[in-house]
């Protein structure tokens, strides 16, 4: 457990961090703060210590240079268990800090904009903030670390009912959390300058390519009854089959979503009703008719043993008679 004294806030996406830093300050914890968040915090009656003044050392550099000094990354990185450590940061006057609160520059955001400079893009590339962040997450059995915020109701329901204490499972998760996150946000502004001097005339392709998925659901199963699985989606994708809504049925299937890919693929190219039905990413049968009903009952035909068990796919708005022949032919969770 981690019983949370100083916490250094600093954001650039300032939702909710009012109301985190009032209840952080209710519970007695107190605050280090840079520039327009230190300013919006002041404004809201809350307490401040600017990160310049427990320091000694002014910002510089058009902001540049804020955060990366002994006093915050050694109150960060000390073990708190290490003599050593705790020897080192007495004889140089640095106290410890048991939270940060960091989330960074909109790099990402600000490279898809049109026309975007590369001046601009790279001075939406933060370093004071993933240096914070990695250097809390790496000693996270000591500092909570947050870069989310989305955490914030929850990180202060667990202090409140903690006596302001928080469990090391929930540090363990921040940790990965921010790993994470930083991870995406390096990748992010790699990608930017690889694709940014393609036109040196050598470098035409990238050396390498970072994809990030994001994972939507826990699978039923995976390819196999026995085996676990879970489907993830393109982070960048606006398409394909993370973004359907499933109405009501059980849990699906790796296989279930093999099926699912292959009845659209069939489908999506006829502007007639079609029909087709997917058993193991083959179809059974496929019909196109004058109407959704027809073309059902025509892809049922193709091979009613086959079927059974199987994915339907259909181009249209499902109407009534379509969904009764359906449920007829047992298909009772379409």
């Amino acid at each position: 457990m981690l019983k949370v004294k100083r916490a250094l806030i600093s954001v650039s996406d300032k939702k909710g961090i009012v109301v985190f830093a009032k209840g952080l300050a209710q519970l007695g914890v107190e605050i280090l703060s840079t520039g327009g968040t230190a300013r919006q915090l002041k404004e809201a009656g809350i307490a401040v210590t600017e990160v310049s003044d427990y320091t000694g050392f002014p910002e510089m550099l058009d902001g540049r240079v804020k955060t990366l000094h002994p006093k915050i990354h050694g109150g960060l990185l000390a073990v708190r268990q290490n003599p050593e450590h705790m020897e080192a940061l007495k004889k140089h006057q640095i106290g410890l800090i048991d939270m940060v609160v960091v989330n960074l520059y909109p790099f990402e955001a600000v490279s898809k904009r049109k026309n975007v400079s590369l001046d601009e893009a790279i001075e939406n590339i933060d370093i004071g903030g993933p240096s914070m962040l990695r250097s809390a997450a790496k000693n996270f059995k000591s500092v909570a670390v947050i870069c989310n915020p989305a955490r914030y109701e929850e990180i202060l329901k667990e202090l409140e009912n903690n006596s302001g204490l928080l469990p090391d499972s929930l540090l363990f998760k921040l940790a990965v959390e921010v790993f994470e996150h930083t991870g995406r946000y390096d990748n992010a502004i790699g990608n930017f300058l690889s694709l940014r001097f393609q036109g040196d005339g050598i470098n035409k392709f990238p050396k390498q390519i970072s994809l990030e998925y994001v994972k939507q659901q826990d699978l039923r199963y995976g390819e196999n009854p026995h085996q676990q699985g879970a489907f993830y989606k393109d982070a960048k994708s606006e398409s394909g089959l993370a973004t359907m809504t499933q109405r009501h049925g059980k849990e699906l299937s790796f296989n279930n979503l093999l099926d699912l890919n292959a009845a659209v693929e069939f489908v999506k190219d006829f502007s007639e009703p079609t029909a087709v039905i997917v058993k193991h990413n083959n179809p059974t049968g496929l019909g196109i008719d004058t109407s959704l009903a027809k073309a059902f009952k025509a892809a049922w035909q193709g091979d009613p043993v086959s079927a059974f068990g199987g994915i339907i796919g259909l181009n249209q708005k499902v109407d009534k008679e379509t969904a009764g022949l359906i449920q007829a032919c047992g298909f009772m969770e379409a």
